[in-house]
């Protein structure tokens, strides 16, 4: 069991067989819809149009539309539109799933290798192949609708065994329906992933690999016509050293290469039909298996992360040097950010500051901060994001910076100290980092050189000095997004290697975005393949001890449960690390496209019970702070005052308090017994129930867990209002506030889902946002 609290916050909280898990600064976890982190106001949509400045008129919706058929111009122009949705899937090698309505007469696959398709009143033009289907009136077998349980009510045509599949997959791709009287009654593009994973998953080498003689490069890529390598021996130099073409084996394109290639870059070009144009693209990549990369971000290092070059002294022995830790039940997780960490701390070296060199201080005030904690019982630290993700340039030089020394002198309530922080918000080296570019690669503005191969030797040294003061190291990884999709997006990198795959779309084929932009779709195999690939690397490679999964929920439970099973694997002898001592958990909220089983088993707070892999449990986060993130801020609780020292919000009735408070009491007692659902305890009312039998204000059971290490304990994290905040705001009674925190309720406003206001602090008399703290 887990308990997690705020690193800004004087609370402790503890039980005798339990974690504690303390953080920093804010945003917004919740069991709904955590939209938060500075995702980037500047990232790209979700759908590119064609070059008309128009939205789509046609066939947009999740349900099949009859075309009205004309011939004029701009109802041409509408049923083209057609072709960038895409409502029909190719599942596997011999069936298409459309939801197509009406009793149509004919239905055919088009294919074009030079993207020429177009629609017109009498059908699609410009083809290369045109295929009858025939309609299976038996539906779509079990283990299509397993795989994509939102289609199960589709309609199933057969596609003849005789076609070359693997060819057609290459081209632009529509199905049409006729009447009986020939017109065409409707059209759309198709959706690949099925058939992609019933002919190409694979299981081999991917990536850049080393030999004494050799680099060889393997590319996952089924649906490119063409891919060259564009090798460069310096990082910004516009002049190639050699461009090589690979060559394709069943949808992965590879090349030898000699041995002098190690220590060069690269990019992929590929040449790929892209849905989202409706053209045979050109597009340059970094590699998805990614070790290393240029300042800049736009090249590829092939770096050999074997090499002894790269290892602090004492590397390899670090597995025999770690803390001790007898049982994941004595967890207690500390969370911070590599920046914040250091970067106003001037006992640290500048160049240090803000970096993964900064915990290699060993007398900073930081680090023996951090000592302390270990000394009191804290077992690990979670960094926020850490892989390569877009929001701040690797580059120092580029940075924007506010002068720190004006906004000292300027009034504590005054609205100028956000409002110049807001005019370099997007340029300056803030950034969480939940916007996702590699996640392979550590992030490059953290090193003190983001050239070459110094990120991968910092960050191993950070590892190696937080194991040395007795803590183990948790990265958050975020598997569930990427920042950036399409064939121009600077921070493209797998929607441009193969489009439409890597990225979860919606019944007409567009991008879902309730994460927060550009859901990820681990029920693929070759997605589930590289987040599989991704942990071992950080696990062996880095030698880090834990994994916080961002919106875990939208990661499906078997890609979990993998993950859990390879990284427990993982042996001294043969990788370096005992992997038996990794802990996994995350973020089991159940919403969007994914709530309920809605793309398949989701590892959600109440589907990953029983598999030893932790979740937060924001029951016990309300019951003691009252409300939730999403509620009325006054909302009291526990341990705000509720009942006992009101704060002037209507909470209802003395009766009504008593009874929440009551609840409150439950929910808090089956959070201290690890959330098992069949722990039995004497409720508010006197009555023996399991801790499933206690219900939430929604009616969903508290308790959910079989074990005490699948619940993480919290009342603070990184997301929403830090703990000191969050109470001053919620037990203070307006008298109170007067001279204290002065704060105006009707300044209140929502970002995302965020509340925010401005405040002045009777700690640091600056004035700031609750979502921010001191």
């Amino acid at each position: 069991m887990s308990l997690l609290l705020s690193s800004t916050s004087p609370l402790r909280l503890s039980t005798s067989n339990g974690h504690l898990h303390l953080s920093p600064p804010p945003s917004a976890t919740c069991p709904s819809f955590p939209i938060r982190r500075r995702c980037n106001s500047q990232s790209t949509l979700a759908i590119t149009f064609h070059s008309r400045n128009e939205a789509l008129r046609c066939c947009c919706s999740s349900s099949s539309m009859p075309l009205e058929i004309s011939t004029s111009s701009s109802q041409d122009n509408q049923m083209q539109d057609c072709l960038f949705s895409s409502r029909a899937y190719w599942v596997s090698e011999t069936i298409i799933a459309w939801n197509v309505d009406g009793p149509d007469e004919y239905c055919y696959l088009y294919a074009s290798k030079s993207a020429t398709l177009s629609v017109a009143y009498d059908g699609i033009k410009g083809e290369d192949v045109r295929i009858k289907l025939q309609e299976d009136s038996g539906g779509l077998p079990a283990n299509v609708i397993e795989k994509f349980p939102n289609i199960r009510d589709y309609r199933a045509f057969k596609v003849p065994p005789t076609i070359d599949a693997k060819s057609l997959i290459k081209c632009q791709l529509a199905v049409t329906t006729f009447s009986s009287d020939g017109k065409c009654s409707d059209a759309t593009g198709l959706q690949l992933p099925g058939i992609l994973d019933d002919l190409f998953s694979y299981d081999g080498p991917l990536g850049a690999l080393y030999s004494e003689e050799t680099v060889s490069l393997y590319l996952w890529a089924p649906t490119a016509q063409l891919v060259r390598a564009c090798i460069y021996r310096d990082p910004l130099d516009e002049n190639t050293l050699e461009i090589v073409q690979l060559k394709e084996i069943d949808g992965i394109w590879s090349i030898k290469g000699p041995k002098s290639w190690e220590g060069c870059y690269y990019v992929y070009e590929v040449s790929v039909f892209h849905p989202s144009t409706l053209h045979v693209e050109k597009c340059y990549a970094n590699d998805p298996y990614a070790r290393g990369l240029s300042s800049d971000g736009r090249r590829t290092l092939l770096v050999n992360l074997d090499s002894d070059s790269l290892k602090p002294e004492g590397w390899d022995k670090l597995a025999n040097e770690k803390p001790d830790i007898a049982s994941f039940s004595d967890i207690s997780i500390y969370e911070l950010h590599v920046r914040d960490f250091s970067v106003n701390d001037h006992t640290v070296q500048p160049d240090f500051r803000g970096g993964y060199l900064a915990f290699t201080a060993q007398d900073s005030a930081g680090v023996l901060h951090l000592k302390k904690l270990s000394n009191a019982g804290i077992t690990h630290v979670h960094l926020l994001p850490t892989f390569q993700f877009a929001g701040v340039d690797d580059e120092k030089e580029k940075w924007k910076n506010v002068d720190t020394e004006v906004l000292e002198k300027l009034p504590p309530d005054s609205p100028e100290q956000q409002s110049q922080i807001t005019a370099i918000q997007d340029d300056d080296a803030y950034n969480w980092g939940y916007n996702p570019v590699l996640w392979g690669v550590p992030k490059g503005s953290y090193a003190s050189n983001p050239r070459g191969c110094r990120r991968t030797m910092e960050f191993r040294k950070m590892v190696q000095a937080l194991n040395q003061i007795g803590l183990r190291v948790v990265l958050d990884v975020v598997y569930n997004h990427l920042h950036g999709n399409g064939p121009l997006d600077e921070n493209s990198v797998l929607d441009k290697i193969v489009p439409g795959y890597y990225l979860r779309r919606n019944t007409d084929g567009f991008i879902e975005n309730s994460t927060c932009v550009n859901n990820t779709a681990s029920e693929h195999y070759m997605v589930e393949r590289l987040i599989l690939d991704d942990l071992l690397s950080w696990a062996v490679n880095y030698k880090v001890d834990g994994f916080r999964f961002d919106l875990m929920g939208h990661i499906m439970k078997r890609t979990m449960v993998k993950a859990k099973k390879a990284l427990h694997s993982l042996t001294k002898e043969m990788h370096g690390v005992d992997g038996s001592s990794i802990y996994i958990y995350g973020e089991g909220w159940d919403f969007g496209e994914v709530a309920k089983n809605g793309r398949g088993i989701n590892a959600s707070q109440f589907n990953i019970c029983g598999t030893g892999i932790g979740s937060f449990n924001d029951r016990i986060r309300d019951a003691m702070l009252g409300g939730s993130p999403f509620g009325h801020p006054l909302q009291q609780g526990f341990v705000t005052g509720l009942l006992l020292q009101p704060n002037g919000h209507d909470h209802g009735t003395v009766a009504n308090q008593e009874q929440m408070l009551a609840a409150a009491k439950d929910h808090i007692q089956v959070g201290l017994a690890a959330n098992l659902r069949d722990f039995v305890l004497t409720n508010s009312d006197g009555k023996e129930v399991k801790g499933s039998e206690i219900l939430t204000y929604g009616g969903i059971p508290v308790a959910y867990t079989l074990c005490p290490t699948e619940t993480v304990n919290y009342v603070s994290a990184h997301d929403n209002e830090t703990l000191f905040d969050i109470v001053s705001l919620k037990v203070l009674s307006e008298k109170q506030k007067q001279g204290t925190l002065h704060l105006d309720l009707d300044s209140l406003w929502m970002h995302g889902n965020f509340v925010q206001s401005r405040f002045v602090c009777t700690t640091c008399q600056n004035a700031h946002g609750l979502a921010v703290g001191c």
